[in-house]
């Protein structure tokens, strides 16, 4: 399904019965709906469950130039909107946490619970520089050029040794991102900051990062800015922890789903 928001339109899944609560899945740069099929049925029985292509990937529409954090922010709320969502947990993983983080930060009273996975707090000059280097190869020589370097950052040696299926779904779909697509949030990636709100933050969060991600200890860093927040490691992950440990990631994720919301009523009553 597809939705309009402003000049662009983004494709869509629903899945679970109507009279459930709202959980939305925000994907990573250059992945697509099919990110979260493996934690679909284990879900739906509790929440409508909305999957969505961020701008520029899978079946959405591809707008040409810069994509900001933000934006992509305002197109999540955008699409909360078209589909009259009032309320929902957020769970989003690399450039889908950031969206989510961003969203929380602009309108807590959107979300129920937020959970956020392998980002950092803020691009340096260091990953500034090697998104711009992506940005060139992709400009070049099309989004194949990248396949291998992105492959080998997001798994562990472990996964790619044993040739898991997991491998080449998300090879594929690497390489059937729109190269414009890629390059704008690729843009977003390269400055982004995160951290201005944190310590205002209202909304119980959790923040989960794979074992082995180059993410872990920025991802750590944001949940230490924000108050109350929960931190958990998935045990033999990476990147993308909720492909490499599947069982992990769903059961650190249930537990948190269905705990009391706590935090926020402490916080609401003082």
């Amino acid at each position: 399904m597809r939705s309009s928001i402003g000049a662009i339109e983004l494709n869509y899944l629903v899945d679970g019965d109507c009279d459930l609560p709202w959980l939305i899945f925000s994907n990573s740069v250059a992945t697509d709906t099919g990110l979260w099929d493996g934690q679909i049925n284990f879900l739906k029985g509790h929440f409508r469950i909305l999957r969505y292509d961020q701008r520029g990937h899978g079946l959405s529409d591809v707008p040409i130039g810069r994509y900001t954090i933000d934006m992509v922010a305002d197109d999540l709320y955008s699409l909360m909107q078209s589909l009259q969502i009032s309320r929902a947990s957020l769970i989003g993983i690399s450039m889908g946490g950031m969206t989510v983080l961003t969203l929380a930060k602009r309108h807590p009273e959107l979300v129920d619970k937020l959970v956020v996975c392998d980002c950092g707090p803020a691009a340096n000059a260091s990953s500034t520089e090697q998104w711009l280097e992506r940005i060139d190869v992709v400009s070049a020589e099309g989004m194949s050029a990248i396949v291998d370097e992105t492959i080998n950052r997001w798994f562990t040696e472990q996964t790619l040794k044993s040739h898991s299926p997991v491998i080449k779904r998300v090879a594929k779909m690497v390489r059937s991102t729109p190269r414009e697509g890629f390059i704008g949030s690729a843009y977003a990636l390269s400055t982004f900051d995160l951290r201005p709100g944190l310590e205002d933050m209202n909304v119980p969060t959790l923040f989960m990062a794979g074992q082995h991600d180059a993410a872990l200890e920025g991802t750590r860093a944001l949940s230490n800015s924000v108050p109350g927040s929960k931190f958990a490691i998935v045990p033999s992950a990476g990147h993308l922890c909720n492909l490499e440990n599947p069982q992990g990631f769903i059961t650190t994720l249930k537990t948190f789903l269905e705990s009391p919301r706590q935090l926020h009523e402490i916080r609401s009553a003082n």
